[in-house]
């Protein structure tokens, strides 16, 4: 019997599921529907984030949302090995995609006169492979060596610590050298790289605030709520460029360091811990499948620029295909009006006389 808890993590896992699976969709169509967006090398990692979360949304999420309806195991122990090594490959992959996404606008920014010459679309195939290659190294060890299975803490088929536990010392050195080398990684280039941005982006701005400020002294004439609207604007792109680099840290921190935590506290705490908590700490790791087109996508003007272009298009032909509809309804009501007219005979006159 499923408690309130239970019930509102069903929901919560089901809503992620929808708003990511929509999300990665259209963000995949943009990508096929917009050339610009296939040239530039950020988009071949979008593509592989994009690629891993609609994955993710598709086998392991509707497993963890089954386990919690059913308060059980969810299908086979092979189906659920299967499943556990896309769930430590597809993180794995994700949140190493994030880092690289976060070097390629570290070098556009730092580097922009050369950034064409030193990030190209082989280096970024190589960044992509090395991905890979991290990633099924670690969920190959994992799933050979019968450590992932379905864990009732999380709900989930995933790295399980019970099918483990013969393996004792292996186990924990392996967990905490596969989040050292994922999380911790990703999240030190990440704060290196996006600070880094930071910097540039605030020097720049204040060169500009320092050539606005000059151009107001030079204008006395200017009236005062023009002065105050430069200052504003000021003030707006320098609180701009902290909240995108907060963001970009913000999420990857928030949704995943529950669930990192929880996975170390698991293996160095003799006690149970509550399976409230590891649901929602997955489901939190969950979400970043659901954020990332936002964060990394569909915010961006060229992709809003792109939805904007299929929705009119969308729009066009629907509203065509409802006025030629009706075009031929009217057409055929007109035909059925005149063949009645037609088929009504003149009343015939009597000869006189009779």
């Amino acid at each position: 019997m499923m408690d309130a808890a239970d019930i509102v993590a069903s929901v919560l896992v089901l809503g992620i599921i929808v708003v990511s699976l929509l999300s990665n969709v259209v963000v995949l169509i943009c990508f096929m529907y917009n050339p610009e967006i296939r040239k530039q090398v950020p988009g071949l990692f979008i593509l592989n984030l994009t690629f891993c979360n609609l994955l993710l949304s598709v086998s392991n999420m509707p497993l963890t949302l089954i386990g919690l309806i059913t308060t059980g195991h969810p299908g086979g122990s092979g189906f659920c090995q299967i499943v556990g090594f896309l769930d430590t490959f597809l993180t794995t992959n994700s949140m190493l995609t994030m880092a690289a996404l976060s070097i390629d606008r570290w070098v556009a920014v730092v580097f922009p006169l050369s950034y064409h010459s030193r990030i190209r679309h082989r280096d970024a195939v190589i960044a992509l492979g090395y991905t890979w290659i991290h990633s099924l190294c670690f969920s190959t060890v994992a799933t050979c060596r019968s450590w992932v299975g379905y864990n009732h803490l999380y709900a989930s088929c995933t790295l399980c610590s019970v099918r483990a536990k013969g393996a004792g010392t292996q186990f924990i050195i392996f967990t905490v050298v596969l989040h050292s080398l994922t999380f911790l990684l990703t999240l030190i280039v990440l704060c290196v790289t996006y600070l880094k941005v930071l910097k540039v982006a605030r020097f720049h701005c204040k060169r500009i605030d320092v050539i606005t400020m000059q151009t107001l002294v030079l204008l006395v004439d200017i009236h005062p709520s023009v002065r105050q609207k430069c200052l504003d604007e000021q003030k707006q792109r320098r609180q701009r460029a902290t909240k995108k680099i907060s963001t970009f840290i913000g999420t990857f921190v928030v949704c995943f360091t529950p669930y990192v935590i929880t996975r170390i506290v698991e293996l160095v705490t003799p006690g149970p811990i509550n399976p409230h908590w590891g649901v929602l700490s997955k489901c939190l790791a969950y979400s970043k499948a659901a954020s990332d087109p936002f964060v990394y996508s569909l915010l961006r003007h060229q992709y809003r620029k792109t939805c904007s272009l299929l929705a009119n298009k969308v729009l066009k032909r629907s509203t065509f295909n409802s006025s030629s509809l009706r075009i031929e309804n009217n057409a055929r009501r007109s035909d059925n009006s005149s063949n009645a007219t037609n088929n009504v005979q003149p009343p015939t006159e009597k000869p006189l006389g009779q």
